[in-house]
C-alpha cells in the first residue's frame, strides 16, 4: 500500500511538472519539442546538418533519393518545417525537398559576428547547395548564381525597394500587445493568443530577437534590394502571394512580376503573408504544376 501511494505520488508530481512546464513554455515545450518532431516523423523526414562558411546549418530532407532536388529556404524569422504542408504535394510527386534552416533561425547556429544580411544569407544557400551535393535544383531563392537554379519560386517575397508602412519592431514583440498587433499583420482572420502563450513568444523574441533586429536593419537601409537583379534572372520564375498580405501588400508582388518577363502569378484570395502554411492545399498543386513544366 506504501509503495502504491508512491507511485500515485510520483505519477502526480510528474503530471503536476508536465503541466507547470506547458504553462511556463508552451512553444518550447508543445510546439517546439512536441508538435514539430512528430510532424516531422509522420512525414518520414530525416533531420542532418552540413557545416557552410564555418557554421553549422541544420536541414530536413524527404521524399525518394533519386527524385529532382527542390529547395525551400524560409524568410525572416522563418524555420525549415514551415514548408512542411506544401512538401508533401512535392513529395508525393516524386521530388526530393530539401529545407534548410538558415544561420540564425529554427536549428541552425546562430553566430554573433555573422550580418543575417539577405545577400550573405544567399551567400550560405549557395554553400549548402555545393555541400549537399546540388549542382542544379527549383529553388526559392537565386542570387548571384542563376546557372544552379533551373526554376525560381518566390511566395510573398521581399526584395522590392519600399519602405514598410507598418512598424518593423512588431517582428520582434516585447508585449502580449505587441504579439497580437504582429498576429493580425500575419493572418488575414487572425486568433486570440491565449496570454500565457504570447508571454512565452515575448521571452523566445527576448533571447533570439537580435537575429531579426539585424536582418531587418540591413533590409529598411536597401542593402537587399533586388529591383536591378530581377529583370536580369533568365530561368522560369513562379510568383506566389496572398491577396491579403499585409507584411508585403499585394502591389509588391505585381511589380516583382512586371520586372520579371518570364514569371507568371498566383494570387490567393483569402490568404496572408503565410501563404504556404495558410493555404497550401490551394498553392501545392501549383507548384507541381509548376516545376514539372
Amino acid at each position: 500500500m506504501k509503495n502504491r501511494k508512491l507511485v500515485w505520488l510520483a505519477c502526480l508530481t510528474l503530471m503536476f511538472l508536465a503541466a507547470l512546464g506547458i504553462w511556463e513554455r508552451p512553444i518550447s515545450v508543445v510546439y517546439f519539442k512536441g508538435f514539430i518532431p512528430l510532424r516531422l516523423c509522420l512525414a518520414g523526414a530525416e533531420s542532418r546538418s552540413v557545416t557552410v562558411e564555418n557554421m553549422r546549418v541544420h536541414y530536413d530532407i524527404l521524399g525518394p533519393a533519386a527524385g529532382p532536388p527542390v529547395v525551400l529556404v524560409h524568410g525572416l524569422g522563418g524555420r525549415a518545417e514551415e514548408w512542411l504542408d506544401l512538401s508533401h504535394y512535392l513529395v508525393k510527386a516524386g521530388y526530393r525537398v530539401y529545407l534548410p534552416d538558415l544561420p540564425g533561425y529554427g536549428r541552425s547556429e546562430k553566430p554573433a559576428d555573422f550580418s543575417y544580411s539577405v545577400r550573405d544569407e544567399s551567400t550560405v544557400v549557395v554553400g549548402f547547395l555545393d555541400a549537399v551535393g546540388l549542382k542544379q535544383v527549383v529553388q526559392l531563392v537565386a542570387a548571384n548564381h542563376p546557372e544552379r537554379v533551373q526554376r525560381l519560386m518566390l511566395f510573398d517575397s521581399a526584395g522590392i525597394d519600399e519602405q514598410p508602412v507598418w512598424d518593423t519592431r512588431l517582428f520582434t514583440p516585447e508585449t502580449p500587445e505587441q504579439v497580437s498587433q504582429l498576429n493580425a499583420l500575419l493572418y488575414p482572420h487572425p486568433f486570440a493568443v491565449p496570454g500565457f502563450v504570447a508571454q512565452d513568444i515575448v521571452r523566445l523574441t527576448n533571447r533570439n530577437g537580435w537575429v531579426i533586429r539585424r536582418a531587418v536593419a540591413s533590409m529598411l537601409i536597401g542593402r537587399d534590394s533586388v529591383d536591378s537583379l530581377l529583370p536580369e534572372l533568365k530561368m522560369p520564375v513562379l510568383i506566389v502571394w496572398g491577396a491579403e498580405d499585409r507584411i508585403m501588400p499585394l502591389h509588391q508582388g505585381e511589380k516583382i512580376h512586371q520586372l520579371v518577363s518570364q514569371s507568371q502569378m498566383e494570387v490567393f484570395p483569402g490568404c496572408g503573408h503565410l501563404s504556404p502554411m495558410q493555404c497550401s492545399s490551394q498553392i501545392g498543386p501549383k507548384i507541381v504544376e509548376f516545376v514539372e513544366q
